[in-house]
């Protein structure tokens, strides 16, 4: 009987206090589902090089180059059960592949921008591919992707200080062996900034895509390096080594507005080094306020803890002037009831996923209610590996196991790495497809870009 009245008043008191201030899970529920196809191609602008009519030729054995078209099989690599994914370079034309970074088109609602990243996921294999933003708007209904512009990045006033592909050309369009461009925040007077992987670096672009300025990662006083930094050098001794603290491909993946657009914070990928080690400053991630009036960083940066079971995050954006939603993810991919059984390799007579994905999930977190050692608040998230789907709305499920659960869609992409809030009630959310060695949704076949609407009002409304 005492045991019954404490626990009844401490229900009460729980129930006084409002809602519980711990990280809750979210219901999501899709309302919408568009793919554009892995097999998109665009030709390059008329006045770009001519040698950009075909990518992916440095994509080989040793990044030696190979012309012969389609002669390089789509592989996931060994991480992955080194599956073929259907598709081989080099390709013909560009393709519009690897979306990474969302934001909404002002005064057009329901279309978006988004960039392609480096290209082909290094720096040695992607001089051949060109950097693109691109305007695109979802169709619901169909479950198309309409396309609506692509702007080439280039440099023609030589901001960038460094040697660049196309460095001899007057246009100076850029590649992925010159900058890895992850995110992207459309600015008041119709510029760019976009977040960068290689330096880390702030690129700021024109409407029209010209470089106006190229700005180096600073952590207070620090100045915060890749190991593709341009200014590194292959040391000239085995046991020397550079000075660097961010990780390769572990620059810019997310950057998101304040609404009155005056501040931007960029969010690292994944954790720094701690300096002069091979080890992690911690489990968390760093993220650096950017003043954009005053061109500078304010020197103010938070934390972002992972969870266990992550390794990175995939984008960030803001809802409103502290809450912001967060992608937070691990390196599997493909569905986990197809799991590879132990020393067990994919085939066609056993087709499964060596390392699936297991931890996909949005957060929303508070920027203003940051602890004592600058931790955002994580108030609630979604789960991407359960989605609700009771209206069977879902435009393909791919390879799942034979009891997989009706209605429900699971979200199981290596790289997830586009959310951003619709209305009250709606997130989009895309994948990179990091075309052609993505195999996510089906065992044998390269991913697409695929992009969900999701109905979650009860996260949204969380705080």
């Amino acid at each position: 009987m005492r045991a019954s009245l404490l626990a009844a008043v401490a229900a009460l008191a729980i129930t006084a206090a409002g809602p519980a201030r711990a990280d809750q899970q979210m219901p999501a529920r899709l309302a919408g589902h568009a793919i554009l196809p892995a097999a998109t191609f665009i030709l390059p602008p008329s006045d770009a090089p001519r040698d950009f009519l075909v990518s992916g030729r440095f994509t080989g054995a040793g990044n030696l180059r190979t012309d012969a078209i389609g002669s390089i099989p789509g592989n996931t690599g060994p991480a992955y059960g080194n599956r073929n994914t259907g598709l081989s370079l080099p390709f013909i034309g560009q393709p519009v592949q690897g979306f990474s970074g969302i934001a909404p088109v002002r005064g057009a609602a329901g279309t978006w921008w988004s960039l392609s990243d480096n290209g082909f996921g290094a720096a040695r294999n992607s001089s051949d591919a060109m950097l693109m933003l691109h305007r695109f708007r979802p169709d619901w209904q169909t479950g198309r992707i309409e396309m609506l512009e692509t702007v080439f990045v280039s440099d023609p006033d030589r901001r960038l200080p460094f040697r660049i592909v196309t460095e001899g050309t007057e246009r100076r369009y850029l590649t992925g062996a010159d900058l890895d461009l992850e995110s992207i925040q459309p600015l008041a007077d119709g510029s760019f900034m976009l977040g960068e992987e290689f330096g880390p670096f702030l690129v700021h672009v024109s409407r029209e895509g010209r470089v106006i300025r190229l700005i180096e990662t600073r952590l207070g006083d620090e100045v915060i390096q890749g190991p593709d930094n341009p200014a590194h050098a292959l040391p000239a001794t085995p046991a020397a080594t550079n000075r660097f603290r961010a990780r390769r491909s572990g620059g810019y993946e997310g950057m998101a507005q304040t609404p009155d657009g005056n501040r931007l914070w960029a969010l690292l990928e994944q954790p720094l080094f701690n300096p002069g080690t091979a080890d992690a400053e911690g489990r968390f991630i760093r993220m650096i306020e950017f003043d954009v009036p005053g061109g500078r960083w304010t020197g103010r940066h938070l934390r972002y803890r992972l969870e266990q079971g992550a390794t990175a995050i995939g984008d960030f954006n803001m809802i409103d002037d502290r809450r912001a939603l967060v992608i937070e993810r691990d390196d599997g991919q493909g569905d986990p009831g197809r799991a590879c059984a132990q020393g067990q390799q994919p085939s066609e007579q056993n087709p499964c996923f060596v390392n699936p994905a297991r931890f996909k999930r949005i957060y929303l977190i508070d920027l203003g209610a940051a602890d004592a050692e600058g931790y955002v608040r994580k108030i609630a998230h979604i789960d991407l590996m359960n989605i609700q789907d009771p209206e069977n709305l879902a435009r393909q499920r791919g390879d799942l196991p034979a009891n997989a659960p009706a209605g429900r869609l699971t979200f199981p992409f290596f790289t997830i790495e586009n959310v951003a809030m619709v209305d009250a009630e709606h997130i989009i959310v895309g994948n990179d497809n990091n075309l052609p060695f993505s195999a996510g949704r089906h065992v044998f076949r390269a991913d697409d870009n695929e992009f969900l609407l999701l109905s979650v009002p009860e996260l949204l409304r969380a705080r």
